[in-house]
């Protein structure tokens, strides 16, 4: 069994899962179940737990059956080399074009969020993890689609072998797909750093703060 324990959120969004959004636990849960009810697959959801205060909920979690898996996507986006590379994402192109035909939107879709099971000779399942933030839609234009992908990786051969893939399905043009994808990946990474290196400076101000009034007593 797997548990994970979600951080205390802040007092404002203690009162906000409280009276008015469920909680990343309880989201996690439910959307465990519309996915296995669509025939996606995940681990296997058992429970989830939220422990509250007077001002709003303090902490929650999400059990489910631990998945046994081999690698997640990141082997296959990070550089690494992999024999079956090529297949593999093919078929992970595949697994989700039926996601995104169904309309679901996965909206954290970094690549080791998904773990990757070979199950036979060239063959592969593919399973979600981290579901707290999805959306259910009756249908998704392309735009939607290739923008949930933007999170997976840069690497340019990745990419293209994706959507080649995915428009031999959809009947789009590659290139196209390629095009509207690379762009939203450079929106999603210039957003990624920028944040990165706010956190790296804030981080700098208060170490250095802090060595500063160490020193000045």
């Amino acid at each position: 069994m797997n548990v994970k324990s979600f951080k205390i959120p802040n007092i404002i969004n203690r009162i906000v899962y409280r009276h008015f959004r469920k909680s990343k636990a309880r989201r996690s849960f439910e959307f465990a179940h519309r996915l296995l009810s669509a025939r996606i697959n995940t681990p296997i959801p058992i429970a989830y737990m939220e422990r509250r205060n007077l001002i709003g909920l303090k902490e929650s979690y999400y059990a489910s059956i631990h998945q046994e898996y081999d690698f997640t996507c990141r082997k296959l986006t990070d550089g690494s080399n992999h024999a079956d590379t090529d297949n593999i994402l093919r078929q992970f192109s595949r697994f989700c074009y039926k996601m995104h035909e169904i309309g679901i939107e996965f909206k954290d879709h970094s690549p080791g969020n998904t773990l990757i099971k070979k199950v036979g000779e060239g063959a592969y399942k593919f399973f979600l993890v981290d579901l707290n933030r999805m959306q259910f839609h009756n249908t998704m234009d392309i735009r939607l689609r290739m923008k949930t992908l933007s999170r997976l990786t840069r690497n340019i051969e990745v990419l293209r072998i994706i959507t080649e893939e995915y428009a031999s399905l959809s009947g789009h043009d590659p290139m196209q797909l390629f095009d509207l994808l690379w762009k939203y990946t450079g929106r999603f990474q210039g957003r990624f750093h920028r944040k990165q290196k706010i956190k790296r400076g804030v981080e700098m101000y208060i170490g250095s703060k802090l060595f500063s009034d160490s020193q000045s007593k």
